[in-house]
C-alpha cells in the first residue's frame, strides 16, 4: 500500500501565492514520476506539472508561474504557485507512479486540496 497525504492550498488572491505539498509513503521500492493535476468545476482533470528526477513538464498555463519541486530522500514533492489567477481555481491532485517492494508498477492519487483564487 501506498499513501500521499497532501498539503497546502486554500484561498489565494489573485497574484499572489500559494504553495501544495505531497509526501508519498507505504510500501515504495522507488518513485519514477511526481506530478500535480488539477481539475476545475465542470472540466476534465488535467496535468499541471510532473517530474521524473530529470525531466519536468509544465501545462502551457502555469509555466513560469508555477514551479515543482520534488524531494527524493523524503518522497514529497511540492508546487511553488505563483502570480495566480482565479483560472487557477480547481481540486490539486498530487500523483505519484512508482515500484512497491514487491516490483509492481503502480500509480497512487492524492484525495485532493482545494485552491480557490478570489478577491
Amino acid at each position: 500500500q501506498v499513501q500521499l497525504v497532501e498539503s497546502g492550498g486554500g484561498l489565494g488572491q489573485p497574484g499572489g501565492p500559494l504553495a501544495l505539498s505531497c509526501a508519498a509513503s507505504g510500501s515504495i521500492f522507488s518513485i519514477s514520476d511526481m506530478g500535480w493535476y488539477r481539475q476545475a468545476p465542470g472540466k476534465e482533470r488535467e496535468l499541471v506539472a510532473v517530474t521524473s528526477g530529470r525531466t519536468t513538464n509544465y501545462a502551457d498555463s502555469v509555466k513560469g508561474r508555477f514551479t515543482i519541486a520534488r524531494d527524493n530522500a523524503k518522497n514529497m514533492v511540492a508546487l511553488q504557485m505563483n502570480s495566480l489567477k482565479p483560472e487557477d481555481t480547481a481540486v490539486y491532485y498530487c500523483n505519484v507512479r512508482c515500484y512497491t517492494y514487491l516490483r509492481r508498477y503502480i500509480e497512487v492519487w492524492g484525495r485532493g486540496t482545494l485552491v480557490t483564487v478570489s478577491s
